[in-house]
């Protein structure tokens, strides 16, 4: 696969609006773990190798566990996260997927129970957001970065 082009120097007004939004949802108060969790998540649905490969490298470098990182693409199974966890995962896969689900109201009543309006407006907005960036990475075809293989001790 080869990358299309270089959308952050054919649009820079647009990767601007981006940075800005995304600088909106990191400062918003929202937790980092939960801000993570979205992300991952989303970026896996969407299949943007290039944003999932950013999120986990991101997770543990904020000192998330492995095993919660690598759970996430196989959550509804995994034990390791919280009901509160759960209930964003479940969100996060319904705005993600909003065609499909159009955002269940059982999906939004669990997430309530855990979370104010307000943390519930930020989670949207995390969630739009890198629904965004998984957009115009895969549409793009963006590559990501190719770490030094491991070596066998």
């Amino acid at each position: 696969m080869t990358a299309r082009f270089d959308f952050y120097s054919v649009a820079p007004e647009a990767t601007k609006a981006m940075i800005a939004l995304e600088m909106h949802c990191k400062n918003s108060g929202l937790p980092a773990h939960l801000f993570h969790l979205i992300k991952l998540r989303a970026s896996i649905i969407n299949g943007c190798a290039f944003c999932v490969d950013m999120h986990v490298k991101e997770s543990r470098a904020d000192g998330l566990s492995e095993q919660w990182i690598n759970l996430v693409s196989t959550w509804h199974e995994a034990t390791v996260y919280s009901e509160a966890e759960r209930a964003v995962l479940a969100f996060t896969d319904s705005l993600t997927l909003v065609a499909q689900t159009r955002a269940p109201d059982a999906d939004y009543e669990a997430l309530r129970r855990h979370f104010s309006e307000a943390d519930v407006a930020k989670m949207i907005m995390v969630i739009g957001a890198i629904n965004v960036w998984n957009r115009i990475a895969v549409g793009t075809r963006k590559q990501h970065p190719v770490d030094a293989p491991a070596v066998a001790a």
